[in-house]
């Protein structure tokens, strides 16, 4: 049985700033948000009076106390010796925060981050300008709440966020339902039921978490119930109204991850001062993401917020709009610890020195300028559902095998056309896309293209893709059946990027009907005709400078001098990381399986100790869509002295003709004991998916 635990003391002071480790910021309707907050020795004057600072304000449902400890504190504290507050705040119902959870970016949690915002403007330790941050999450409601204009906002830096929620997030990609729709539905239904700390909150940690685990809905139950771009996604969706953005925002991300679309969008819409920045990296902070060169972001947030919060004149309104690394030369590796290639400026965006270069498709599968009228007439392809093992993950949290692996693995299901090996280096930065004249024989289907640098000796390394549900041909508010047989001029839009194709390579599109497991198949085992007309074209955005090389001092993007910028925590366990393929040939299936294991942490200061185990697995038969099988099951551990918890909980899909079956259950340990048990049942039925 767990022992009585009363907080703690609420302040350590450290070389040059204190922190405060828990601070209750009150809500209209009575509730608390729990913040913790890095406060600068430099607050109280000559005279003992409080010095007011700017606050940089963060809001997430990850747990200030353990799940982003380490992280804030690689950061925190930087900004809190150059003379900023930090406020790392927990969403109601997560960490210590009073409430129960609902969704992501809900109507409520903006509310509440636009009343943390008024609130910490309004103290004495406050001067009244808030910026705000975040990667993720944090990044997303970074730029919503910043839509929303709370007066005391000046500015906010999001990473690895988006401005479309339905086409680049986790859920849906042009209309294809995504394999991340149910895995972080599995992550959230055990993240944010979690219970608050005793440490902090005393004996009311068993009736909060009580709260917490009885008002917990089956979230992806909400997600599925939305197959199209309704309101619901709209809501929280930037590019609704792009104007709304009037602060200036530096918006990040990394060609690794899934939200590499957003930079070079805000620079291209956002009406405030926007500014843009790619690197090559997976979804972390850019000062300890991988692949190399990392980012100095600590240097380029405090120049941002010296701007913006404190009147500096730095120069941060003249940099160039958009900054990104244009990698080359890029292998699957079991580890990428480095990318080749170099960081270029374009002083505006969209930018003139882009230009369209078409690649035509041929009936020989060759890729070339020439639109060679000889080579005309239909092609057919029906790919194994199966295809697409080398995927990776739809957006990496490591650079090892959750990146795409050697696409030479998936080209034996797809369309290949490739170009000659190339003389002269192919430099693009921007967004590829791929026009086909397309019949199918099933009123609903997909197509992934993935566009692929060739190496010389045949490895093949995924410089990007896009894939595209034929139902949302025409938009993704109102799909549309395909007419069985019926050809139809389609786009498909890739994800944007800044990649050099060198000398000796070649390139390579790849088309096929699947993408498993990272898209989830349509109802029908698809066959699809294209046609090799004249206007079967590949457009590249090419750089007109490609060949000019553009040093690092030009671009403003040094590297952080810190090699290892994150604390060290204590493991108790060690962790694990295992992902495989299976294949069952009696039983004609086809089993991909991440197995994690984030071992045994202790967080120092407080002695909590945390792990999260996962395993996730897809089943499907490579000669029908039907009866393919998800399942996401998480368990999380919270430990201290006498105290244990557990939750275990399980979210379930099968994807039937007319519908998408899902099921979950949860169930929380005290101790040995079971205190809390729930199984959901759901039958979803399928729209135009």
């Amino acid at each position: 049985m767990a022992t009585s635990f009363q907080p703690r003391s609420n302040v350590t002071q450290h070389d040059g700033f204190c922190v405060w480790e828990n601070i209750w910021i009150p809500l209209k309707d009575g509730r608390q948000l729990s913040a913790r907050i890095w406060m600068p020795d430099l607050m109280q004057g000559d005279e003992g009076e409080v010095i007011p600072v700017p606050a940089i304000f963060e809001y997430l449902p990850y747990r200030k106390r353990d799940g982003t400890a380490q992280r804030d504190e690689s950061t925190y504290p930087v900004f809190a010796k150059a003379g900023y507050a930090g406020v790392r705040v927990d969403i109601s119902g997560t960490g210590e925060s009073d409430g129960v959870f609902d969704d992501e970016y809900s109507p409520r949690e903006l509310s509440d981050g636009i009343e943390a915002i008024n609130w910490i403007a309004e103290q004495s330790w406050c001067s009244g300008k808030v910026g705000m941050m975040g990667i993720s999450w944090g990044g997303f409601n970074a730029l919503q709440i910043a839509a929303l204009r709370p007066e005391p906002l000046k500015a906010v830096i999001s990473i690895g966020s988006t401005v479309d929620r339905y086409n680049a997030d986790i859920h849906y990609k042009s209309g294809c339902h995504l394999n991340s729709n149910l895995s972080w539905s599995g992550v959230m239904q055990c993240f944010a039921n979690r219970p608050p700390d005793p440490d902090l909150v005393g004996d009311k940690w068993r009736d909060m978490w009580l709260e917490r685990l009885e008002g917990a809905n089956l979230i992806l139950d909400e997600w599925l119930s939305h197959q199209r771009y309704d309101d619901f996604w709209k809501h929280g969706s930037i590019e609704q109204d792009y104007e709304a953005l009037e602060i200036p925002s530096l918006v990040i991300s990394g060609w690794a991850d899934a939200y590499k679309n957003a930079p070079p969008k805000a620079a291209e819409n956002m009406p405030g001062l926007a500014k843009a920045i790619n690197g090559p990296w997976v979804h972390k902070y850019p000062h300890f993401a991988y692949p190399h060169p990392r980012s100095d972001f600590h240097q380029e947030a405090l120049r941002w917020w010296g701007r913006w919060l404190c009147d500096e004149q730095n120069d941060a309104e003249i940099l160039p709009a958009y900054r990104a690394y244009i990698s080359e030369n890029v292998r699957p590796s079991l580890w990428r610890e480095h990318e080749e290639g170099r960081w270029v400026a374009e002083e505006v965006w969209p930018s003139n020195s882009i230009a369209v270069q078409k690649l035509y498709l041929n009936a020989d599968h060759s890729l070339t300028e020439a639109n060679n009228s000889n080579c005309r007439g239909r092609v057919s392809i029906c790919s194994p559902e199966d295809t697409g093992i080398a995927c990776g993950e739809v957006f990496a949290l490591k650079p090892d095998t959750e990146t795409p692996g050697d696409q030479r693995i998936d080209d034996g299901g797809s369309l290949v056309f490739e170009t000659d090996i190339l003389s002269d280096a192919i430099e693009i930065l921007g967004q590829p896309t791929l026009s086909l004249n397309v019949a199918i024989d099933a009123p609903l289907g997909n197509l992934a293209v993935r566009l692929i640098d060739v190496h010389p000796d045949g490895v093949s390394h995924r410089v990007c893709f896009g894939v595209l549900n034929l139902a949302h041909r025409d938009g993704n508010e109102t799909p549309k059946e395909m007419i069985p047989g019926q050809a139809e001029d389609i786009k498909v839009i890739l994800d944007h990027i800044g990649y050099r194709f060198l000398p000796g390579h070649k390139i390579r599109i790849s088309i096929s009907t699947a993408y498993w497991p990272l898209i989830m198949p349509s109802p029908y085992h698809v066959t699809a005709s294209i046609s090799l007309d004249k206007n079967a074209a590949l457009s590249l955005p090419v750089r007109a400078t490609g060949n000019q090389m553009v040093s690092d001092d030009e671009t403003h993007m040094p590297e952080p001098e810190e090699a290892n910028p994150l604390p060290v925590y204590r493991e108790i366990t060690p962790s694990k990381t295992e992902r495989r393929v299976e294949k069952d040939f009696a039983g004609n299936r086809t089993h991909y399986i991440t197995d994690d294991d984030t071992g045994t942490t202790e967080i120092p200061g407080h002695a909590l100790r945390v792990r999260h185990t996962s395993l996730t697995k897809w089943s499907i038969n490579p000669d029908t869509p039907l009866g393919a099988e998800a399942t996401s099951q998480w368990c999380c551990y919270m430990s201290r002295d006498g105290w244990l918890i557990k939750l275990e909980t399980d979210v379930s899909m099968i994807l039937n003709a007319d519908s998408f079956d899902i099921s979950g259950k949860m169930i929380a340990y005290e101790g040995d004991k079971a205190i809390f048990a729930r199984d959901y049942q759901k039958s979803i039925p399928r729209d135009h998916m």
